[in-house]
């Protein structure tokens, strides 16, 4: 650790100093001249990172017309809907507008901003680090440093961002990373880590992934440049935050087949950037110290223009945070630091892939052992693609939620999965109850049974063909599985861009199709190409008519796609699908963590009812093959809240989803996780033992308290602690 570095520093140098007397009387009589001290150890100098591109751009703000958090806005502008940011001309924002808009909207995106669900009063931009309401709207003041990693050819361009804020103390450095949740752009974690952070006085350093909401329209060559600006792929060059890789008589081909389609950057750089989450996080890290060292290092006299390193990892503490994607990246970073840049690790809801895990099994409570843990991202996808629309209609999943076009087409989902010999229930009631208890035993706890129909709404279809894509590197021209992404009109057909639309996704853009009008749209549909939401799928219904089941003939080539074998059959697959499976796999591997940590004390924690990452495939796998490769030397801790999970923003709904009444804000926990890596890393407090933390949910309309949400306790009760022995992990209920 650090603080031992520290410490045997000081003690070599207490040990020189009570030497010194004894090597001087050893050299010869007191007439002899003392011998001439040794030279000082010439500086070090403060270098840019060789794996940045370019110039490091930097920009102050005054915190009061503008600043780092929140762009200006404070904390009413993040709320007040009359205050929501504008562009004073649609078709052209500022680079200026675009990151307030872009603040603004992540921000949003991540946390429930609701008063009644806890924003302003539990956490927000006016709750200090001691979690009183003190710091009025919120603003920070401070520089903010934004560079490109790459490596020359302009097809990484991952964006790097360092956040210092003004009551940064150099003689008392701490960083904490801030890497993208989701693929969302480089300001996706401003309202988690970097909230945090910047309220500490930390620097904070932000990574995109090498995902970032980078578009190309293909149709009309533009582009989102790294500032957000649009402008044509030629005309962008490098600068193009992504530019699918394509020859121009690839793409005027591609378009005449299918015109109006768009690329996205995680999907189709072809880069796989998940591999690299790890290495951009430490990268961000790195950056963090170049400029650090260049606003407070000490200018070298020989040397004019060079600044010496004074605040080094040495000296500096380094927390590497962040919640799902970020969370995972955060993770994957720590398990690559080799160089010992990072000190702890705090996140929450991470998505992390554990690899392979026979030695671990896992129980809640008195029930029987989890029986499937530990897949990988796409394939429980894949799997809840599937089977989730047709579950979300089970009585035990509660009440259904108005979502358009849901209700339509569930049943013929049921009847397309019976049809096929992937259900066997007579009625729809006894097929949705089986897709539930397929999704159950595959790995989704009960607690999570409500949320499947706004997740495969929201969130399902769309990790299954951006992952699969971008773990087999496909270009969009491959139309894999029938899939591309484009905007389209009520009927769902496929339609051009909005010049004004696209000209704001650098801030309105999440990164990945649904969004910024944007869709998934299935090209195979009976009668044509159309959103897949209402896509016909030719293998249902009458030949030649087909059944519109949210196309469940694409849903299940990209299961086969990570399986190895058709979905229905079970047979080997052969030809095309065979050679993309045999990528999408390959993608898939590269990306596995080994939940090595080597002794950094980490701390994970995840909501029991995340129906998106599924604790027993990530933070329950993750935590428990950590205990079995290094049980003596671990100081990882897993806290498990109840009745948390992984969209906090959907609680802030309110009574029309129904999350407020079943949920808490896990982003409480979050804070709580990190106050708790700061103390131990500062002043040695231990850390708590694992253990489920039970939370009470309020009522529709009724404010949240810390009633609701008690904090893990010092000493867990035996009801309440996570055991590991032989092999086990054992959660209570």
């Amino acid at each position: 650790m650090k603080t031992s570095r520290r410490l045997s520093k000081t003690l070599r140098q207490q040990a020189l100093l009570l030497a010194a007397p004894i090597l001087l009387g050893a050299c010869g009589s007191d007439n002899d001249p003392a011998p001439a001290p040794p030279p000082p150890p010439a500086p070090v100098v403060n270098v840019i990172p060789a794996f940045v591109a370019g110039t490091v751009a930097q920009a102050s703000y005054d915190g009061s017309s503008d600043d780092l958090l929140t762009a200006g806005l404070g904390k009413k502008g993040l709320v007040s809907p009359a205050l929501a940011p504008t562009f004073a001309v649609a078709a052209t924002p500022t680079v200026a507008e675009l990151r307030r808009n872009a603040i603004f909207n992540n921000y949003r995106a991540l946390i429930d901003y609701s008063a009644a669900g806890g924003f302003g009063s539990l956490y927000g931009p006016n709750i200090d680090a001691s979690g009183a309401d003190t710091l009025g709207d919120g603003k920070v003041a401070g520089t903010e440093y934004i560079a490109v990693a790459d490596d020359g050819t302009g097809r990484q361009n991952v964006v790097l961002m360092v956040q210092v804020p003004s009551s940064f103390d150099a003689k008392n450095p701490c960083i904490v990373t801030a890497t993208s949740s989701g693929s969302r752009g480089v300001y996706g974690a401003i309202g988690t880590a970097g909230e945090w952070g910047l309220k500490r006085g930390c620097a904070v350093a932000y990574a995109d992934k090498g995902s970032g909401n980078g578009l190309h329209d293909l149709s009309s060559d533009n582009v989102i440049q790294i500032d957000g600006t649009i402008a044509t792929a030629t005309v962008a060059g490098k600068k193009a935050h992504f530019k699918a890789d394509m020859t121009e008589a690839e793409r005027l081909g591609y378009i005449a087949a299918f015109p109006n389609r768009v690329a996205y950057k995680h999907a189709h750089s072809q880069q796989n950037p998940e591999k690299d989450w790890g290495r951009d996080t430490l990268r961000a890290v790195k950056l963090a110290f170049y400029v650090l060292n260049e606003k407070y290092g000490t200018d070298i006299a020989a040397q004019p223009g060079k600044k010496e390193v004074v605040i080094t990892p040495a000296n500096t503490i380094v927390i590497a945070s962040s919640v799902s994607n970020g969370g995972g990246a955060a993770l994957a970073a720590a398990e690559q630091d080799t160089e010992s840049l990072i000190d702890g690790v705090a996140v929450t809801e991470p998505m992390v892939q554990p690899g392979a895990n026979p030695g671990l099994t896992i129980k809640q409570g008195a029930a029987a052992a989890v029986a499937t843990h530990s897949k990988p991202l796409v394939d429980y996808f894949t799997y809840a693609n599937i089977y989730q629309p047709c579950a979300s209609a089970s009585a035990q999943a509660g009440p259904q939620i108005n979502l358009a076009p849901m209700a339509a087409n569930v049943q013929n989902r049921c009847s397309a999965l019976k049809a096929r010999g992937l259900l066997t229930g007579a009625t729809l009631a006894e097929q949705a109850d089986e897709a539930l208890a397929k999704l159950n035993a595959y790995g989704w706890q009960s607690e999570s049974n409500f949320l499947h129909q706004s997740h495969f709404r929201y969130a399902t279809n769309s990790i299954v063909v951006n992952y699969v894509n971008s773990y087999g590197k496909f270009k969009p021209s491959d139309n894999v599985c029938g899939y591309s992404y484009a905007n389209t009109n009520a009927g769902g057909d496929v339609i051009a861009q909005s010049a004004i639309t696209q000209a704001g996704l650098f801030s309105s853009g999440n990164g990945v199709p649904p969004t910024g009008g944007v869709n998934i749209v299935y090209n195979d549909s009976v009668g044509g190409a159309k959103w897949d939401f209402l896509a016909l799928s030719a293998g249902s219904g009458a030949p030649g008519v087909g059944l519109a089941d949210f196309a469940l003939d694409g849903a299940l080539c990209m299961r086969s796609l990570v399986t190895g074998k058709d979905t229905v059959s079970g047979a080997g697959l052969f030809g095309t699908q065979k050679a993309w499976s045999e990528r999408v796999i390959k993608g898939m591997e590269e990306v596995q963590l080994t939940a090595k940590l080597r002794s950094v004390p980490t701390i994970i924690v995840a909501g029991r009812s995340d129906a998106l990452i599924p604790v027993n495939h990530a933070a329950r796998a993750y935590y428990g093959k950590n205990q079995v490769l290094e049980a003596a030397t671990s100081k990882t801790r897993y806290y498990e809240v109840t009745n948390a999970q992984h969209f906090d923003t959907f609680i802030a709904v309110g009574a029309a989803w129904g999350y407020d009444s079943r949920f808490v804000p896990l982003h409480v926990y979050f804070n709580r996780a990190m106050d708790q890596m700061w103390a131990h890393l500062k002043s040695g407090t231990a850390l708590p033992a694992s253990q489920v933390v039970h939370t009470t949910p309020r009522a529709t309309g009724v404010q949240v308290t810390l009633a609701n949400v008690p904090v893990w306790a010092p000493t867990p009760a035996a009801s309440d602690a996570i055991g590991f022995a032989a092999g086990v992990l054992s959660v209570p209920d």
